[in-house]
C-alpha cells in the first residue's frame, strides 16, 4: 500500500535526521525561538469559507506539478487571498523540504501548516523550529496513544493541529479526543482514489457530535467550481487545495472564484 511505503520511508529518513541533529539539540534550539505565532485556528474560523493554499512539487497520485510560477510569485498570490498556507515537507514522494517552508515563512505573514507524515516527537520540535504554525497529524497512521502524545506536544509548543480523517471510525476517534480542527480527506491514502462524498457524509455526522468550536476542513480532490458547489451542503469551515492551485498561473483568481462559489455568488 502507498501509505505504508511512505511511512516506512519516513522512518528511515528520521533515523538519518536524528543522526545529523539530535533531539536534544532541537529542543534547545526551540527554547531560543522568539515567539511569533500566526494563528492557524483563527485564520480558519471566520464566517466566510477559508482557503488553505498548498505548496508542493509532486504527489504519488499526480506526479510532478506543472509549475507555472516560482515560489516567490506563487506565495505572493496566495498571501493576497488565501487564509493559510500548507507546505509539503515530505522529501521522497512529494519532493518537499523543510527549506521550502523556511523560505515561505520569510515571504508571508499567513499561518503555515507543515504537511508531512508525522510519527515522532522529533518532527514536532522540528516543525516549530522551521517556522510552522500548525502540523498535520493523520489518524490512519497513529493509534490514540501516539496521536495524543504528538497532539499534546504540539499544543505545548503553541502549534495548532490539523487532525486528518478519512473514515467514520477515524472521525469518531478524533471527536472522542476533543481535537479543535478536523480535516476530512476525500482521498483514500491507501489507494489514492478520491470521493468528495467523504466530506459530505462525515461532516454531516460531525455537525451533530462536535463541539461548536471544532472546525472542519475538506481536503483533496477539489479542482473546479462544480466541486465547490457540491461541497456547500457540508458547511465546512475551510478547504485545503493543492494541485489545481500549483498548476494555475493565476491562483489568486482561482481562490477568489472558489470563495465566491461557496457563498453562492
Amino acid at each position: 500500500m502507498i501509505l505504508d511505503k511512505i511511512v516506512e520511508d519516513k522512518k528511515e529518513r528520521l533515523e538519518a535526521d536524528k543522526a545529523s541533529v539530535s533531539l536534544e539539540s532541537l529542543k534547545e534550539a526551540v527554547k531560543k525561538i522568539k515567539e511569533d505565532k500566526h494563528d492557524f485556528y483563527k485564520a480558519l474560523s471566520g464566517n466566510d469559507l477559508s482557503v488553505i493554499a498548498e505548496f508542493k512539487n509532486a504527489s504519488p497520485s499526480h506526479g510532478n506539478m506543472d509549475n507555472k510560477l516560482d515560489l516567490d510569485k506563487r506565495i505572493s498570490q496566495y498571501s493576497k487571498c488565501a487564509n493559510a498556507i500548507s507546505c509539503l515537507t515530505e522529501e521522497k514522494h512529494f519532493k518537499g523540504s523543510k527549506e521550502y517552508l523556511m523560505s515561505i515563512r520569510k515571504i508571508t505573514d499567513l499561518p503555515i501548516l507543515r504537511k508531512d507524515f508525522i510519527i515522532d516527537p522529533y518532527q514536532v520540535y522540528e516543525a516549530k523550529l522551521i517556522g510552522a504554525d500548525a502540523i498535520l497529524l493523520i489518524a490512519a497512521i497513529l493509534d490514540d496513544r501516539k496521536f495524543k502524545e504528538l497532539y499534546d506536544l504540539a499544543v505545548s509548543l503553541n502549534l495548532d493541529v490539523l487532525c486528518e480523517v478519512h473514515t467514520l471510525d477515524e472521525l469518531k476517534r478524533m471527536l472522542n479526543l476533543g481535537v479543535k480542527i478536523i480535516g476530512i480527506n476525500n482521498r483514500n491514502l491507501y489507494d489514492f482514489t478520491i470521493d468528495l462524498e467523504t466530506t459530505i457524509k462525515l461532516s454531516e455526522y460531525a455537525r451533530d457530535k462536535k463541539s461548536k468550536d471544532t472546525l472542519l476542513v475538506t481536503e483533496s480532490g477539489i479542482t473546479k467550481l462544480s466541486d465547490i458547489k457540491h461541497l456547500r451542503k457540508s458547511k465546512v469551515n475551510a478547504l485545503l487545495v493543492g494541485t489545481v492551485l500549483m498548476e494555475s498561473d493565476n491562483p489568486e483568481g482561482l481562490i477568489t472564484d472558489f470563495k465566491e462559489e461557496f457563498r453562492g455568488e
